[in-house]
């Protein structure tokens, strides 16, 4: 649940408006090098291991005096478009957020060296360390703390939310960012189906669009058609940036600049909205490829190579083998000595795919930091080298567990009503044998738990969902496929479809998204009980494109979230139950809902209920009587109806180089809160 000052409306007027802060008189006094670690006696502020600017200077009784990397010069030259720098004092924005380091005041250069399965597969992991948006869960991951704005306010019916900017904040080329940035990105973007052919669910409330107001530079306001107390929570956990550049994207957007379809014209497109999606990629997801690698061709006649950005790293180089990235010159957050972040000059990001190739970097000491695509089943050797390879291993629970979805509107129309009967997917749950995929893959560390929608469990769940058709039972398994006629036919010792065809589960999975030791084991199960089942490693690109196009028969990934997420993300509750980059099902009740009626299969009414519920759960502030009456409903109907089968939750590894110092303990290994992004990488440094 969100802590009190995470959500309720006037917390957070005194850091908003300073109230007083910043017309104090303070010493000129150097300013203490206060880390997490050590506080130098110096109070800590309204936010945990962060400070306003002026809440800083006079809780320390000094002033911050400003300095750069020495490099950013020429970091800032290999940024295509990028003009020539000024000073530090004039890149920062005049209210920067100070941070407060973990354990000690880093120092600047290196580069940070990352992993990636592919373009766009398994890179959320480096995303997330140079991410931003309007606020963060800090690393306690309850409370919601400022970030790119400083405050917000919520009304008092949860219907409207006010946001507070930083004056002299700047984009990556110097742009002044501003509240217009903010309006642009929802109305010009999110509601423009140009450019997002359907709005995506969390930009609505319980449907329908918001509106944005401008009320100055500084300040902007979310308008919600009902209350919508989620929607902070949103932005303190989602990759999709609650901003965009209007200066730079809204040149070619008809909307913008009556003259775009001209200067378009004029760059060697036919259409402005054609510059805005080279740049922007028809997506929100901030990892589509640049036009570095889509079209370098057409990088001459454009601004720069990538629309401008408010991360920490701006990407300087994109091919089929990985990117590169440089400190961002503009970047809005300083250390308590008044350095600029980040501390590390450059990222780079290398493309492989093989995960025992991955791991044998890992245990080489190839890389930095490794979270996702690793498992419990790669612990024993990665713990085996650390030594050796100079570097540390954490073990922490994850949040979303591995879950396996029996299509229900397979294309094959027998299947359809075979993996629509639940007596069909209660006998298949019961089938997999928990206690040996926790013995086998997870050590023993592991809990078997059916998948619930919410994890961890919130306190309105009733503890039975958590252990419902859990249990190892073949024989009950075997019971309830004789009921619905799935049985031997042909005599050849495999289950058929009661119409005499063949039936056999081909199960294509990743391992960004499950160990393959969980699916081998699972297949195995369902074997034994007379379902023949096959598995097939395929990269993440290709089960996400099979699984879209309605083509598998069983989807696996590791599926759930956070209560913190699910206020303001309702995906997990609507047809296809999540978004392209998770495990999904239902694929054309979404499509009959989308063309209300005229395409895809009508859900039965379970889901329709589902749907109802979630804007209503949206609606309430969390822990309510009426949010929790809501939130158990939610439960019961989603477990009761088993789409998708929970097998065991388990810790997962996180890895890092000793070398990369300021790198605190993880509370999860998880991409739920957005991996890295509560742990505040801008402050990590290389010390070698």
């Amino acid at each position: 649940m969100l802590r009190r000052k995470g959500i309720q409306m006037g917390a957070f007027v005194a850091v908003v408006a300073g109230l007083g802060l910043a017309s104090t008189v303070v010493q000129a006094a150097p300013c203490p090098a206060v880390t997490v670690k050590d506080m130098k006696g110096v109070a800590a502020g309204a936010f945990p291991q962060q400070y306003e600017l002026a809440e800083f200077e006079k809780t320390a009784n000094c002033k911050l005096s400003f300095s750069e990397n020495p490099d950013i010069g020429k970091l800032n030259g290999k940024i295509v478009g990028n003009k020539g720098l000024p000073g530090v004092n004039d890149r920062l924005p005049s209210e920067p957020l100070v941070v407060a380091p973990y354990d000690s005041i880093g120092k600047y250069g290196g580069v940070f060296d990352m992993i990636s399965n592919a373009t766009e597969a398994g890179t959320s992991d480096l995303l997330s360390t140079r991410h931003v948006n309007l606020v963060r869960y800090s690393d306690d991951l309850s409370t919601i703390v400022p970030n790119v704005a400083k405050g917000w306010k919520f009304n008092d019916d949860f219907t409207s939310l006010t946001f507070f900017l930083r004056k002299g904040h700047k984009w990556s080329d110097g742009a002044p960012f501003t509240a217009a940035d903010v309006e642009f990105w929802y109305e010009n973007l999110n509601l423009d189906k140009n450019v997002i052919e359907k709005t995506k669910d969390y930009a609505l409330v319980g449907g329908k669009p918001m509106s944005v107001d401008v009320i100055d530079p500084q300040t902007v306001r979310f308008n919600m058609p009902s209350p919508y107390p989620g929607l902070l929570a949103h932005f303190a956990t989602h990759y999709g940036q609650g901003f965009q550049p209007k200066h730079f994207l809204g040149q070619f957007h008809p909307a913008v600049n009556p003259d775009a379809d001209k200067l378009a014209k004029a760059a060697g497109f036919e259409k402005g909205y054609d510059v805005v999606n080279f740049y922007y990629g028809q997506s929100d997801w901030t990892d589509v490829p640049s036009p570095m690698l889509k079209d370098p061709s057409k990088i001459a006649k454009l601004p720069a190579a990538i629309q401008p950005s408010l991360e920490s790293y701006i990407t300087v180089a994109d091919t089929t083998e990985g990117r590169h990235y440089v400190a961002n010159p503009y970047f809005h957050m300083v250390d308590t000595q008044g350095q600029q972040l980040p501390y590390i000059s450059e990222q780079d990001e290398v493309y492989i795919n093989d995960h025992e190739v991955r791991i044998l970097k890992a245990i080489n000491g190839e890389y930095d930091y490794k979270l996702q695509s690793l498992s419990l089943p790669s612990a024993p050797v990665l713990m085996d080298n650390k030594g050796k390879g100079k570097y540390n291993v954490q073990l922490k629970p994850e949040i979303a567990g591995p879950t396996f979805a029996f299509n229900v509107t397979s294309a094959d129309p027998e299947k359809r009503k075979v993996f629509g009967n639940i007596k069909f997917r209660q006998a298949m749950s019961v089938a997999i044998n928990r206690d040996e995929i926790n013995e086998v893959a997870f050590f023993n560390l592991g809990k078997a738990q059916q998948y619930i929608g919410f994890s961890p469990p919130p306190a309105f769940v009733d503890k039975k969902w958590l252990n419902y058709y859990v249990q190892h039972d073949p024989a009950m398994a075997k019971k309830l496929l004789d009921e619905i006629g799935v049985v031997d036919k042909d005599g050849d010792g495999n289950r058929d479809l009661p119409n005499g065809d063949k039936l056999v589960l081909n199960v294509q999975f990743a391992t960004q998204g499950i160990a393959t030791e969980v699916v081998e084991l699972v297949a195995q199960h369902w074997s034994n009980i007379g379902v023949k089942t096959t598995s097939k490693e395929v990269t993440p690109d290709e089960f996400r494109s099979a699984q879209s196009a309605n083509q598998l028969d069983v989807m696996t990934w590791r599926k759930s979230q956070p209560m913190a997420i699910i206020l303001g993300n309702p995906e997990l509750w609507n047809p296809p139950f999540e978004n392209y980059f998770g495990v999904r099902n239902g694929v054309l009740w979404a499509e009959y809902i989308d063309s209300k009626g005229a395409n895809g299969v009508k859900p039965p009414a379970y889901v329709y209920e589902l749907m109802d519920d979630i804007k209503a759960f949206q609606a309430e502030v969390a822990g309510t009587p009426k949010s929790n009456e809501i939130g158990a409903r939610m439960v019961k109907n989603l477990t009761e109806n088993l789409l998708f089968i929970g097998t065991v939750l388990a810790p997962a590894p996180i890895y890092h180089r000793n070398a990369l110092k300021n790198f605190p303990e993880f509370k999860t290994a998880s991409y739920e809160y957005y991996r890295t992004y509560p742990y505040r990488a801008h402050q990590w440094y290389l010390d070698e």
